[in-house]
C-alpha cells in the first residue's frame, strides 16, 4: 500500500503541487480528470484549446449519497497584482458530487473556467476534498478568481486535507497551431 501511495504522491511532489498549493495528503480515492478522450496524468501537457470545454471528472467508488466531494480547479503559476506567486487563480469549484458520480452530478458554485496561460508553462490543478455532509449555505464563496487560496478555502470550509489531486500543464498556443 505504501508503494501506491507514494508513486501517487511523488509527482505532486516533483511538480511542487504540493509544497505550492497543498500539504502532504494520503491519497485516499481514485479521481479521473479527461478532456474528450485525453486522460490527465500528472505532468502531461494539455493544450488550452483542448481544455476550453468543462472535462469528465470521476470519482470512483460505489455510487452513494452518503459520501460528497468537492473539486477545486486552480492555476497557481498565474501571479496576482498584490501577491505575486502567493495565491492561485480559481478556475472551477463543484461541490455535492456523490460518490462514484461524475462532476456532472454535482453543484457548481464557480463556474468552471479553461486554461488561458498569457506566458510560459502553467500548472491546473485538481483537487478533490471528502465533505462531511451537503454542502451548508453558509460556505464561504471567494469574491473574486484571483488571490485563491486552495488551502484558506479548504479550511474556512471545514474540508481538511485533499482525498486526491491530479495536475497538468499548458502554455499558450501559437495562434495557427490551435487545436
Amino acid at each position: 500500500m505504501t508503494t501506491m501511495v507514494r508513486r501517487t504522491v511523488d509527482p505532486l511532489v516533483v511538480g511542487r503541487v504540493i509544497g505550492d498549493v497543498l500539504d502532504m495528503f494520503v491519497p485516499m480515492v481514485d479521481f479521473r480528470v479527461q478532456y474528450g478522450t485525453k486522460h490527465i496524468f500528472n505532468g502531461c501537457e494539455i493544450k488550452p484549446s483542448l481544455a476550453f470545454e468543462r472535462p469528465l471528472a470521476q470519482i470512483s467508488g460505489h455510487p452513494s449519497t452518503d459520501n460528497f466531494y468537492t473539486i477545486i480547479m486552480i492555476d497557481p503559476d498565474a501571479p496576482s497584482p498584490s501577491e505575486p506567486k502567493m495565491k492561485e487563480w480559481l478556475h472551477w469549484i463543484i461541490v455535492d458530487i456523490p460518490q462514484g458520480m461524475d462532476a456532472s452530478k454535482g453543484k457548481e458554485l464557480v463556474e468552471y473556467m479553461g486554461p488561458k496561460p498569457p506566458t510560459r508553462i502553467h500548472r491546473y490543478v485538481f483537487v478533490l476534498f471528502r465533505q462531511k455532509g451537503p454542502i451548508a449555505k453558509q460556505w464561504q464563496l471567494p469574491q473574486a478568481r484571483s488571490n485563491f487560496s486552495t488551502r484558506n478555502f479548504a479550511a474556512q470550509n471545514g474540508l481538511g486535507l485533499p482525498v486526491a489531486a491530479v495536475y497538468f500543464n499548458s502554455q499558450k498556443e501559437a495562434a495557427n497551431k490551435k487545436r
